[in-house]
């Protein structure tokens, strides 16, 4: 899975062979300038999801739920996710939190809309919870990740995005559920990985997160070596999405240098998990 935003690079991701795009709010942040992703509104959104659709045709899109699209009641979520289907044209749509939006969720899934779940590190409301940092270092942050999990599940979301959770936990956490758990920072052992296509590409202009990693230059070095192939910006996109891919599939990305640890009550904590 790959998050991005635009008709050109949604294009080389379906010539890669990326199986999911995720139109994420992050576009605020990445492509907008914003100092987070809350100010996105859902026009703004559609306009995006549209773009990728329109890109990748023939590839599964989800298209995120931006903060105040689904907070206020269960007929206004399922309002606002129905605009996103029909106008973004996009297959599902992700929302963030567990328990306390699982009305919602159910509302909405009982709208026939597939959604996925989205915990941990939750940048709409990260200055309200735990900020940009890793998720799942304490006793009470484990067990309201299992209690909102086990919330989405029972609400028929059809899988859930962890964010920022440590690896050892995350691989604990994914037998607490039965449907897919996908990782973005969560270490290797989840059923999929997502990174944003700017990370994936090494544009990095305020800062790079832990778990991000580039395949531009092993792209440009393979590139060079086949020597059929024109060195442009369309082919070095799809030339890292074809790499990213094969990273993911043979347990090579991410690494040991893209996952969070435990920390010093590693052993405590995960026996903790192990016990819920």
């Amino acid at each position: 899975m790959v998050v991005l935003y635009d008709y050109s690079l949604a294009k080389a991701a379906e010539r890669a062979g990326i199986e999911v795009i995720l139109v994420g709010d992050s576009v605020g942040m990445v492509s907008m300038g914003l100092k987070s992703t809350t100010p996105v509104t859902l026009d703004e959104m559609i306009v995006f999801c549209r773009a990728v659709s329109n890109g990748a045709p023939e590839t599964f899109i989800i298209g995120d739920m931006p903060f105040g699209t689904y907070e206020v009641s269960e007929q206004f979520a399922v309002e606002a996710a129905i605009k996103l289907v029909k106008n973004g044209n996009v297959q599902a749509v992700k929302l963030e939190g567990g328990a306390r939006v699982a009305s919602k969720i159910r509302a909405i899934c009982n709208a026939n809309i597939p959604l996925m779940g989205h915990l941990g590190v939750t940048p709409q409301t990260a200055v309200a919870t735990s900020g940009y940092k890793p998720y799942g270092k304490t006793k009470s942050q484990i067990l309201e990740l299992k209690n909102d999990m086990v919330a989405i599940e029972n609400s028929g979301a059809y899988s859930i995005l962890l964010e920022g959770i440590p690896s050892e936990l995350a691989k604990v956490a994914k037998g607490w559920v039965s449907i897919p758990v996908y990782s973005i920072g969560s270490g290797p052992d989840l059923d999929g990985q997502l990174l944003l296509t700017h990370d994936l590409l090494g544009l990095f202009p305020d800062f790079k997160p832990k778990f991000a990693k580039s395949f531009i230059q092993e792209s440009i070095t393979e590139l060079q070596k086949l020597g059929t192939q024109e060195i442009s910006l369309f082919n070095l996109a799809t030339y890292s999405f074809e790499l990213y891919k094969s990273a993911v599939k043979t347990r090579k990305f991410p690494g040991v240098k893209e996952i969070y640890g435990m920390g010093e009550d590693s052993n405590s904590l995960i026996e903790f998990a192990k016990s819920l």
